[in-house]
């Protein structure tokens, strides 16, 4: 029996990249499968191709169910519908996986606003869309996973990414919300950092012709999506992981490391004088670790 026998998943921007390997993944397993995607380039702009059906075709050519939906998930109405196509198609909705998103990316000087809220609007909001829609389903059912994608631009910072990392960080918020809220239903709610060479990366080694190492694999981020999607991961809940190279990492939760306190309170001045040798020796390293010999200038 595949850990994944019975069970009904939806994942967002699933046409391609990362999220087409998430997709294959969970089929493999036993799932079957909603494979949504609109079709557009990486910054959200134009028609394409029709990579929900060809990944559909790619899963029922291994034996597997599925079928393409082509809702936009910064839609809230075709988030709706979205979801009504796993009810629809299969009886019922167990698993979604929050992977769809774009990219404009700019400094912030240079970003103009229309930027800043095409990004915000898919993964941000289609996040909160796809899981206001799903989880009643799910808490009717008693069961339900949700996995959302984030990013270390949102958890450590990435240089001209406000938008991206905004909508990011704001995703590990709610996953932490989701979590609180739905574990008492049976609905997990957990967020994954993925790695790996996709169109929103390819950019890097093309600049520097170099060729992507075999870690940069994106079908390494599918299996702890499978796990997470699973029963036997019913106790992971409001947990941040990750990938970096051939491991999986956890995250640790932000909090407060160092305290400095004084009875009655502070002024100015004493927060000046005792800052340095109480706070200052636990100040905390920003932004992400960038590929050998990649440089990312906006």
């Amino acid at each position: 029996m595949s850990l994944l026998d019975g069970r009904v998943a939806i994942v967002t921007g699933s046409g391609r990249g990362i999220g087409r390997e998430f997709a294959l993944c969970l089929a493999s397993e036993g799932a079957s499968v909603v494979v949504n995607d609109v079709g557009v380039s990486l910054d959200g702009q134009g028609g394409d191709e029709d990579p929900a059906a060809n990944v559909v075709r790619e899963i029922e050519a291994a034996g597997g169910k599925a079928v393409a939906n082509y809702d936009s998930v910064s839609d809230f109405e075709g988030a709706k519908r979205l979801v009504q196509t796993a009810v629809d198609s299969f009886g019922q909705l167990d698993i979604l996986v929050n992977n769809a998103g774009i990219v404009r990316d700019k400094s912030l000087v240079k970003m103009e606003e229309s930027e800043f809220d095409a990004v915000i609007a898919v993964h941000l909001k289609g996040t909160f869309n796809c899981a206001r829609h799903a989880a009643p389903i799910m808490k009717e059912a008693g069961y339900g996973r949700i996995i959302n994608i984030t990013s270390s631009a949102g958890l450590r910072g990435n240089f001209g990414q406000t938008n991206y990392g905004a909508a990011k960080a704001g995703i590990m918020g709610m996953t932490f919300i989701w979590a609180l809220e739905l574990g008492r239903y049976g609905i997990t709610s957990n967020a994954v950092a993925p790695a790996g060479n996709t169109r929103m990366t390819a950019s890097l080694f093309e600049r520097s012709g170099a060729e992507p190492p075999p870690e940069s694999n994106p079908a390494l981020n599918a299996p702890i999506v499978a796990y997470l999607a699973s029963e036997e991961a019913g106790h992971v809940n409001g947990q941040i992981l990750g990938r970096t190279d051939f491991a999986y990492t956890i995250f640790q939760h932000p909090k407060q490391v160092a305290f400095m306190w004084r009875d009655g309170g502070w002024t100015p001045e004493g927060v000046a004088a005792n800052f340095d040798p109480v706070l200052g020796q636990h100040l905390q390293h920003v932004g992400m670790v960038m590929p050998s010999g990649m440089e990312f200038n906006k």
